[in-house]
């Protein structure tokens, strides 16, 4: 028995002994193809790391900010932005007529006053833009036309076609004047639109602007080197609840050679409202070389009432060396009050959008304001009679809400060495005007 325990136990050893080098081999073998295997699979997870260093970032959606300020104002966070703008202004008037006078322009009239379309926004660095177009004559006409730029600190650069700095009413936007037109000497002085480079500075109360100028941009030709300059400044101090405002500007203007080419320059204007061509105030036709004029302004708003008055003078150079070169001059004075609570808009050295305390549409009625205004125009000097003016004005406006708004005006306009000659050849006698406007913005 004990032979056969022997003997199985030398066999099974000897088997166990035979089979040894087989399992080491396929356990070496295994153990290869697993280090190859550990070998590739670290060689495609390093290309696919070299490859996603080499791969660009996506790029993170910029977010763009929209808002509502009467239209919809795009922001980005990069800095550039983008507002469709434009106003429409229907006008409705009537002027009345002296005694033996047959005019067309006299009676009723109604015209498009405005009708503009534009956009302005922001681009990054510190830029601005904004251009506008007007369609009220049936053609599109550049209103405004810049590139802006902000230094930062309170200074800024403005490059293209846009108002000069000549008086507080003519800087005013017509979406924010207390009458359907502005005072007689701003249409009667030429003020305009104009081509040109201008700096600007405001710091607090304090504001100034000068630039210089060729001409308005559909003016301008190959011929055409006329040249200006327009300066002002603005103190604005806060009393109390009380804004003040007090201005000065000039402004030079030298016409080159467009007198020597038979340009000729009349100063004149319409009664009141716009929407007639009758002119009771008119120069004859003037060969001015150059031009320079000053003027101070003042005004003040404290709650609901507001008050503003300025002066201009006007000399004119003229190309005959025998004529004596004449001043005329113009100037307005005027009071207003909100009967609604409202307080008139000011920023910026100039008068701006007045906000409604009760809209219509919110369960209010909107604001109402009723203004009075002396307007006076003085075109006679040094031989030349152009006409002397003197406007009593009353103005209505009614804002149903921020955006929209209705004027309604009155006045009694007398004038003495009228361009027009009444009955018997009269030239001092008084007229009645009437004008309306409907009003609205975006």
């Amino acid at each position: 028995m004990g032979n056969k325990i022997l003997l199985a136990a030398l066999l099974s050893a000897t088997a166990l002994t035979a089979a040894t080098p087989a399992f080491a081999q396929d356990t070496a073998d295994v153990a290869a193809e697993l280090a190859a295997m550990r070998a590739k699979i670290d060689s495609l997870e390093a290309e696919v790391a070299a490859l996603k260093a080499a791969a660009p970032a996506p790029a993170e959606a910029s977010a763009t900010q929209v808002t509502w300020k009467g239209a919809p104002e795009f922001k980005g966070e990069d800095g550039w932005s983008f507002k469709p703008r434009g106003r429409l202004q229907y006008d409705v008037g009537h002027v009345g007529s002296p005694d033996g006078v047959a005019d067309r322009g006299l009676g009723f009239s109604n015209e498009l006053r405005r009708a503009r379309l534009g956009v302005t926004g922001t681009i990054p660095g510190g830029f601005d833009y904004k251009f506008e177009l007007d369609f009220a004559e049936g053609d599109a006409e550049i209103t405004d036309a810049t590139i802006g730029y902000d230094a930062g600190g309170g200074f800024g650069l403005t490059i293209g076609q846009h108002n000069g700095f000549q008086s507080l009413e003519e800087l005013t936007s017509s979406l924010s004047t207390s009458f359907i037109e502005r005072a007689a000497f701003t249409d009667a002085f030429n003020f305009e639109r104009r081509v040109g480079l201008s700096a600007g500075y405001e710091n607090g109360p304090f504001i100034a602007n000068a630039g210089i100028f060729t001409d308005n941009i559909h003016d301008l030709d190959d011929e055409n080197n006329s040249l200006g300059a327009d300066g002002r400044i603005v103190l604005a101090p806060k009393m109390g609840k009380t804004q003040l405002h007090f201005g000065g500007s000039a402004h030079y203007r030298d016409n080159r050679d467009l007198a020597e080419r038979g340009d000729t320059v009349r100063y004149r204007q319409r009664p009141l409202i716009h929407s007639t061509d009758t002119r009771f105030l008119a120069t004859p036709e003037l060969g001015v070389t150059e031009e320079t004029s000053y003027g101070l302004e003042a005004a003040a708003i404290h709650g609901p009432f507001h008050a503003a008055g300025e002066v201009h003078w006007l000399d004119a150079d003229l190309a005959d060396p025998a004529a004596s070169s004449p001043t005329f001059f113009g100037g307005y004075a005027e009071v207003g009050y909100f009967l609604t609570g409202e307080t008139r808009g000011y920023k910026s050295g100039k008068f701006d959008r007045t906000k409604v305390l009760n809209p219509v549409g919110d369960g209010g009625f909107g604001a109402f304001q009723v203004n009075l205004r002396y307007d006076h125009l003085d075109l006679n000097d040094a031989g030349i009679l152009g006409g002397r003016q003197q406007g009593y004005q009353a103005s209505l406006v009614w804002i149903p809400q921020d955006h929209v708004r209705f004027l309604l005006n009155y006045g009694r306009m007398s004038y003495d060495d009228a361009a027009i000659p009444a009955l018997a050849g009269d030239r001092n006698y008084s007229i009645d005007v009437i004008g309306a406007r409907a009003q609205v913005d975006f």
